[in-house]
């Protein structure tokens, strides 16, 4: 099913810049937030559905200042110094959780790590109360993951700093989107993903990466397809044929018509942990017809690029040969995502302080 992703006003398409589409300037990173003029209007990161163009734009751009401090000798700013940043993981998590720690650490803010097992969340306390008691402790900025949807928008009802979400339930993971975006515009010839092929692979029923990489593609112009069995896909068939001027989306299970000519094949990790019964018959089943293999790669573009979010179960969603392939960008997303981290840090931290939030 082909449609147009329904969404207001946020970015249209266009071709591709490596500045801010508004002409906005990147901020100078080395400097404490408050003291850049940039047009960042929001307080809380919860997804990226409500992010215009411009605004992918500038955290792009803030990502490229990001990335040129960490190729410094010492890669650090003192951009957050004094700035109290609390990291809340309610889920296991590798990539997200040490990343914005990196990130955080690398802009000289105070970072607490909370693993949610182990706090008073194991006796019973609420998420609410958690929060009021992290503020109440001094935390200025609040990393959140959680297993339900939606809990960080419960978060940054009561929390009087910047929320900012590290992926909840089957909804949303922004700051995973944003970095995918970054490290195509990275791989890409031109920076550009304007009409380019872009193919999410496996299971999009469980998956917040490929919920947020629906509005940052589609919003840079791809043209997007999401392909599995048709009892992961479900939802997003409606989502595409709603539709709205300017994306393109494409939902199918037909995998030969989905790789063909792709110049981005994305798969994704199966989620055992959230699977119900009857969705698949069996992860070998789901290899032999779905995989991400060498042989399915070869309809697509000669140039595909190759990427996963992590953590990836080898030999299922995708072949171990396939992982490491010189086409592959894996490593370069995990790589990439402390930079990203940092852009976003900066950016809400600028909009807490200078009050320029002007709605989540």
């Amino acid at each position: 099913m082909t449609g147009e992703v329904d969404r207001p006003e946020a970015a249209s398409s266009g071709p591709s810049s490596p500045v801010p589409a508004d002409g906005a300037a990147v901020p100078t990173v080395d400097a404490p937030p408050e003291t850049q003029a940039v047009s960042w209007r929001h307080r809380h990161l919860l997804d990226v559905d409500a992010l215009t163009r411009a605004e992918l734009e500038l955290v792009m751009g803030t990502t490229d200042a990001m990335t040129e401090v960490l190729a410094r000798p010492i890669p650090k700013v003192p951009a957050l110094r004094g700035t109290a940043v609390t990291i809340l993981f309610y889920e296991a998590s590798t990539r997200t959780r040490v990343s914005f720690e990196v990130a955080a650490k690398n802009l000289s803010a105070d970072v607490v790590n909370i693993a949610a097992a182990s706090s008073s969340v194991s006796k019973g306390e609420s998420l609410v109360d958690t929060v009021r008691t992290i503020e109440a402790l001094g935390a200025d900025m609040l990393v959140m993951r959680h297993s339900a949807s939606g809990a960080p928008y419960l978060a940054a009802d009561v929390f009087g700093g910047s929320v900012l979400n590290g992926g909840d339930g089957w909804h949303a993971h922004p700051s995973q989107a944003l970095l995918d975006l970054y490290t195509l515009r990275s791989r890409l010839p031109g920076g550009s993903l304007e009409g380019r092929k872009v193919v999410i692979l496996g299971d999009a029923l469980h998956s917040r990466v490929a919920r947020s990489n629906v509005w940052t593609l589609t919003a840079m112009g791809a043209d997007l397809w999401i392909c599995g069995p048709a009892t992961l896909l479900r939802g997003f068939e409606g989502w595409a044929a709603r539709g709205a001027a300017g994306r393109r989306l494409t939902v199918t299970s037909d995998i030969g018509a989905a790789l063909k000519d792709a110049d981005v094949v994305m798969a994704l990790r199966i989620q055992k942990e959230r699977m119900a019964s009857a969705l698949l018959p069996s992860l070998r089943e789901y290899a032999a017809r779905y995989g991400l293999t060498r042989e399915r790669l070869r309809a697509a573009s000669p140039d595909v690029v190759v990427m996963h979010p992590g953590p990836m179960n080898e030999g299922v969603e995708i072949a171990a040969d396939v992982a490491v392939d010189p086409r592959s960008v894996i490593t370069q997303q995990v790589t990439n995502g402390v930079a990203v981290r940092m852009a976003l840090l900066y950016l809400l931290a600028g909009a807490r302080a200078g009050g320029r939030e002007r709605g989540a």
